[in-house]
């Protein structure tokens, strides 16, 4: 997969086009991705996904702190490479970018700098300066400039329409098993082991400490998860906390993520860290003295082998 920042000399085959944040890469994006090369083998093309960085809303709503993505660039990037994409543009999104109108994206982009054969859109698809760049005045464009417009249809799961939006509803609530089924993959949450109070170890439940790499990565919802955990390409077995931290910090939603990891003593202070959830435990909550939270530990711990037995 070629990765391009600009569209500085691109060059590709007959592109078939793809544009959006695709926030999540979910099983509707990748049923796009999927329509998207089958059209460019019939066509004797190449796939081309057009994307943006930074996030549009962190341009044109820049006091907004709402903004929860499912998905980093780094992320996304890996994930275009795995569906097997054969040309990604991160294009810069800035405050003139978000001023062009859908028509001048369809004239200067589309037409002149990629040379779109054949553009692909999505069921909901809406774009450019005020969202005015539906289907059907799609559709006029490409008859003017000569190039071929494909709109796939919505995809549902148990007859419900999968979206960015729905996903990120799962995971607010703790809904790990909904949210990976909607994801197609797991979902997972990298970062980097920070230094905490070490209160877990006392406890004879050691934990690592773990800060977001991006801010805007949401975090789950508060509660206990039985995770996979990656740390120098080995993977490991664990059990995860999420909750409310006092001091700040810089996850979204100030919120605190700790790590167990069953059978491991390794000093990880600094490291990267990749955190794959399985399934949520139980809720948060208090208990009434330390021996109560240990009896608690132990149990989480049992059930989280149990969910974890088979990977």
């Amino acid at each position: 997969m070629k990765i391009h920042f600009s569209l500085d000399d691109f060059k590709a085959r007959n592109p078939v086009v793809t544009i959006g944040t695709f926030d999540g890469l979910h099983k509707g994006h990748q049923l796009v991705i999927n329509q998207l090369k089958e059209l460019a083998s019939n066509e004797n093309g190449e796939t081309v996904i057009f994307t943006f960085y930074p996030h549009p809303r962190i341009v044109t709503a820049p006091n907004e702190t709402s903004l929860r993505l499912l998905t980093t660039k780094n992320e996304k990037i890996k994930l275009f490479e795995q569906f097997g994409v054969d040309h990604l543009i991160i294009y810069p999104f800035n405050e003139a970018f978000a001023a062009l109108s859908y028509t001048d994206f369809v004239k200067t982009i589309l037409v002149e700098k990629i040379h779109t054969y054949c553009l692909v859109v999505g069921y909901d698809h809406r774009f450019g300066k005020n969202r005015e760049g539906g289907y059907e005045y799609l559709q006029k464009c490409a008859e003017k400039y000569g190039f071929k417009v494909h709109r796939t249809e919505a995809l549902s799961v148990e007859t419900d329409k999968v979206s960015s939006t729905k996903i990120r509803a799962a995971l607010e609530t703790g809904a790990i098993a909904k949210a990976n089924q909607y994801l197609g993959y797991r979902f997972t949450l990298h970062g980097t082991v920070v230094n905490g109070k070490q209160l877990g170890r006392k406890l004879g439940f050691p934990t690592a400490n773990i800060e977001a790499s991006d801010k805007y990565k949401i975090i789950p919802g508060y509660g206990v998860y039985a995770v996979l955990i990656e740390i120098d390409d080995k993977q490991y077995k664990g059990m995860l906390n999420i909750g409310t931290r006092p001091t700040f910090n810089n996850n979204a939603d100030n919120r605190s993520i700790e790590v167990n990891i069953f059978d491991f003593a390794e000093n990880i202070y600094g490291k990267s860290i990749t955190l794959v959830f399985i399934d949520k435990i139980r809720e948060e909550k208090k208990f009434a003295g330390v021996d109560a939270l240990v009896e608690q530990l132990k149990t989480d711990k049992e059930v989280a082998q149990e969910l974890l037995l088979s990977l």
